[in-house]
């Protein structure tokens, strides 16, 4: 008997997706994580190039090739948040967790200066440099979107070895469950920050130095 998970989303897709909407996908479930406009709704719409894009091409916007942390990486979400909380855009996976349990694209206010909301950032002594991570080359030392956490970051190790460490409560580990970060909120953050032991985060390679950045 064929699992019924599946089954769901193979009709989801029937009647979502064209059999075939032009990008060689077939009706497949390559498009069903994308972002797709509300056909209702479409006309109207005015978007940047940006969000055109991933539109378009059917790309799920966080395989974005936008840098990350970048101004033009924030207002990609800001642009999608703003368009999810009209009913103009349809986004399920990644695309969704990002814009409905995350403040990503936001800004707040932190010691008197505006700063980016759910995006760890790096210190001046981080320094960015390309590596190998298994056959592909990668940046060290810069979080990204992650896959089984939140966030992932690649980095060395003391023996050298560029390894993924991943971090933050979200991604395929989370298991579809919600935790609202308030690392902006000073008692959460000095509660945090003490029961990580945050100013003895632990070494680079190691997921509590990267979550007490975070913090």
């Amino acid at each position: 008997m064929r699992d019924l998970k599946e089954l769901i989303r193979e009709v989801l897709l029937t009647n979502s997706i064209k059999s075939d909407c032009g990008c060689g996908c077939k009706g497949t479930a390559k498009c069903f994580d994308a972002p797709i406009l509300n056909e209702n709704l479409k006309a109207r719409i005015v978007m940047t190039e940006n969000m055109q894009y991933h539109i378009d091409a059917k790309t799920p916007l966080f395989e974005t090739t936008i840098p990350y942390g970048s101004k033009e990486y924030l207002n990609l979400w800001a642009e999608a948040r703003y368009l999810y909380s009209r009913g103009a855009l349809n986004v399920e996976g990644i695309d969704k967790e990002k814009i409905t349990e995350t403040h990503l694209g936001e800004y707040g206010m932190y010691e008197g200066k505006k700063v980016p909301l759910d995006l760890p950032m790096l210190d001046e002594d981080d320094i960015l440099n390309e590596a190998k991570y298994q056959g592909r080359t990668v940046t060290l030392n810069k979080p990204s979107q992650g896959d089984s956490k939140k966030f992932k970051v690649y980095v060395k190790n003391d023996k050298g070895k560029v390894v993924k460490v991943n971090f933050g409560f979200g991604g395929k580990s989370a298991k579809g469950k919600r935790m609202v970060i308030k690392d902006k909120n000073p008692k959460a953050r000095a509660a945090y920050r003490a029961r990580h032991n945050c100013k003895n985060p632990g070494p680079k390679w190691k997921a509590n130095y990267w979550s007490c950045k975070a913090w």
